[in-house]
């Protein structure tokens, strides 16, 4: 393979990335157990399952992309605006289809506590997303650098398919492993669903506050080095 065909697999697993969202949001929506919409899988666990590995796939992108651009020097201004947009719409969007799953699903008890919890996060994810977009305009704006990620902010990310993930997958574990020893426990066990919320929403708030510690001068409309 060419090397130059090489350098634009990066942004185009970015771009899959962001059209696979809509794949995943389909498949978590509509399954309603309650009735009035399609049901892709019959059964809650095939839902959580399949949707959870597809989660997964598409964050894996974001890993190799940046693998394949650090090696092939193929690291773009494109690549750093688009690649942050793709994982605003992967996380958002997860959020988004996890609240509609559990409202379909109230009658589970502790999930309304669940529910209000996810609102409260996602809307500190878009308050924080929105924070920084405007930053980067305003970097641009001064003559900066375009703004790409760093490691809090890839730290939050990770944080963020953790608590997806979690969300998913862990009252269905915690299900079969008591099935298998020969219990019925109906109430969904949900700790670190709990536990990768919090820490997501705290990474959420402290990545945002680290960028605009670190571009702070160009918000001010001055330079790094302090020159107006």
């Amino acid at each position: 393979m060419k090397l130059e065909t090489i350098r634009k697999i990066p942004n185009i697993l970015t771009v899959i990335r962001a059209l696979l969202v809509p794949i995943f949001m389909i498949i978590i929506i509509f399954n309603n157990p309650n009735g009035g919409a399609f049901r892709i899988f019959e059964q809650d666990y095939t839902v959580c399952i399949v949707g959870a590995a597809i989660f997964l796939l598409i964050s894996l992108t974001d890993m190799f992309d940046g693998k394949i651009a650090r090696k092939y020097n193929a690291v773009t201004d494109f690549g750093k605006f688009l690649d942050p947009i793709a994982d605003k719409l992967l996380i958002m969007g997860g959020m988004l289809a996890l609240i509609v799953y559990y409202t379909q699903r109230t009658e589970w008890r502790g999930y309304n506590v669940l529910i209000l919890s996810m609102i409260f996060s996602l809307f500190i994810v878009i308050a924080r997303e929105l924070a920084v977009t405007s930053l980067r305009m305003i970097c641009k704006d001064s003559g900066g650098p375009v703004i790409a990620a760093n490691m809090a902010g890839k730290i939050k990310t990770v944080s963020q398919v953790v608590f997806i993930i979690a969300a998913l997958i862990e009252p269905w574990v915690f299900k079969a492993l008591f099935y298998l020893i020969g219990f019925d426990y109906q109430k969904p066990i949900q700790y670190i669903t709990y536990a990768s919320l919090v820490v997501m929403t705290a990474m959420t708030v402290y990545s945002g506050i680290n960028y605009f510690v670190i571009y702070w001068p160009y918000l001010k409309g001055k330079k790094k080095d302090g020159n107006e």
